[in-house]
């Protein structure tokens, strides 16, 4: 007989895995982190290591979110042939609705991020859904589902194309890698899918990073298969490249590389390559009729205990009375506190700024010798003054740096990952400072949050203008004065560095 699947749990196992996945990384995710945090020997990039496993931590103990970006969800979802489902909404519905309870929960929400009307009004759905859903009808009588929750900082970095069949794949990779620069939020894991059409391609590859991180048992038991020999060559040669931890220059850029491939056409080699970030989220489960299936909670004492070690030249700045004259000091791959008022803005209320300064009319907020942090929070619950408020990819407010810095008096700015050419020309023709916190931090970072209000744009919900209250918040300078990026510099030193031998990556092959 079938085996018959109740409607609710299917929609409760979908939630609670959604639930988990934001609070969880998966344990062999961290014990990656930390190997890599133990051998580094960049010191920005070991204390960016260091901040993600204690951020790691902190939302385990406090049931919160790794990152505020808790992504768009992807589902794999296998259907056995002898399955009933007994409900009276469509599957996809069902999952959807799991979606929509994990999101809307109100002990620990997490925030909706997808948007309708891509090319048009962009309006927030509310509640995360519709899910990204992939079906496959199988032999047997269960439903076996892989959820993950992806952020668009990572996603944003994903590469396609179609190679001639003669091209080298390696070749191709390294070739991207650096053109990623840091908005995904690297050390993280590599997915490629390799053959099929276009579209099986970049499915291969996001399904590739539901699989755990193996690359060490994979070396200590020899490649198999081509993809197997990939994995490992990759490994190592994108290590060399020096870009490490949040792109700042170090040993360690992918924890693993993964790689599925399927027959493709004689003429066509295409290639699909999607990273995974410091925030990397994924479950399974397997409903089997009896009932729903729940995560376990990890043990605590399996995470790493790591004490953040931040140097003696940490520099404390004073968002309250810093001017532009107290910034030019400030050299690349300094350790700075921020203490005082901070206001916030990412990609919506830049476009409504620089469109109300084109009309030439009146700004809602004075941004004179004031500093913006690139964010979009989680809701706060309980005490909190405001939920897991890691920052955003600041390439995305390059466009309208210049317009910003010298229309409205703003000095100084906070995000994650590089500054492209025209914010970087900004920054020095305007001697202002751009300020990189972690990404995969983000709960660490909200507890710097003493309070937080709306100033402005309400209306855009997670990406108004807030102003926050912030005590001794962690960044480091990205950028100084000058433009001087520590994301070209630090990268290039420890490329040279690993390729002299002065120091050494992982190597397998």
């Amino acid at each position: 007989m079938p085996t018959t699947i109740r409607q609710d749990d299917i929609i409760t196992s979908v939630a609670d895995a959604l639930q988990y996945i934001s609070i969880y990384h998966p344990l062999d995710f961290i014990q990656a982190v930390n190997a890599a945090y133990e051998r580094e020997a960049s010191e920005a990039a070991r204390d960016a290591l260091a901040q993600i496993l204690i951020n790691s931590r902190m939302c385990a103990e406090g049931r919160r979110p790794i990152c505020q970006d808790t992504g768009i969800v992807t589902v794999f979802c296998s259907v056995g042939q002898d399955v009933r489902i007994d409900g009276g909404m469509g599957l996809s519905d069902m999952i959807n609705e799991g979606v929509r309870q994990a999101y809307l929960n109100p002990d620990n929400p997490l925030r909706g991020s997808v948007l309708a009307d891509p090319d048009g009004a962009r309006t927030n759905t509310k509640d995360n859904t519709p899910a990204v859903i992939h079906y496959d009808i199988v032999p047997g009588d269960t439903i076996d589902i892989h959820v993950a929750a992806k952020g668009g900082g990572s996603e944003a970095k994903s590469k396609f194309a179609m190679l001639n069949p003669s091209d080298s794949v390696v070749d191709w990779v390294l070739k991207q890698i650096p053109t990623m620069g840091a908005g995904w939020c690297p050390p993280g894991v590599l997915g490629l899918g390799i053959g099929g059409t276009a579209e099986k391609s970049m499915v291969l590859a996001k399904e590739s990073l539901l699989a755990p991180v193996d690359i060490n048992e994979l070396a200590a038991r020899g490649a198999k298969t081509r993809a197997e020999e990939l994995r490992l060559e990759l490994f190592e040669k994108i290590n060399e490249l020096g870009i490490g931890a949040q792109g700042v220059g170090g040993l360690t850029t992918v924890l693993d590389v993964k790689v599925l491939d399927t027959p493709t056409h004689a003429a066509n080699k295409p290639v699909a390559m999607i990273p995974n970030c410091a925030a990397t989220r994924h479950a399974h489960f397997t409903l089997r009729g009896d009932g729903p299936s729940l995560q376990t909670p990890p043990k605590l004492e399996d995470w790493p205990t790591v004490v953040r070690e931040a140097g003696d030249n940490v520099i404390s700045l004073n968002l309250n009375t810093v001017t532009k004259d107290d910034l030019q000091s400030l050299k690349p791959g300094d350790t700075v506190l921020l203490s005082g008022k901070l206001l916030t803005g990412r990609d919506a209320a830049h476009k409504r700024l620089t469109d109300m300064i084109a009309r030439g009319e009146e700004l809602p907020v004075d941004f004179t010798n004031r500093f913006i942090y690139y964010v979009g929070p989680v809701d706060a619950v309980r005490d909190e003054a405001v939920g897991p408020a890691g920052p955003t990819t600041a390439t995305r407010m390059d466009k309208f740096t210049r317009t910003m810095l010298e229309e409205t008096g703003l000095i100084g700015m906070v995000g994650k990952a590089e500054r492209g050419v025209l914010a970087l020309d900004a920054i020095a023709d305007n001697k202002a400072i751009y300020l990189m916190a972690v990404g995969g931090a983000a709960y660490l970072v909200s507890k710097a949050i003493k309070s937080a209000k709306v100033l402005a744009f309400e209306d855009l919900g997670m990406e108004a203008i807030y102003e926050f209250d912030v005590e001794d918040m962690p960044v480091t300078v990205a950028v100084d004065s000058t433009g001087e990026s520590v994301h070209n510099s630090g990268p290039a030193i420890w490329k040279a560095k690993i390729a002299s031998g002065e120091v050494s990556v992982v190597k397998f092959v």
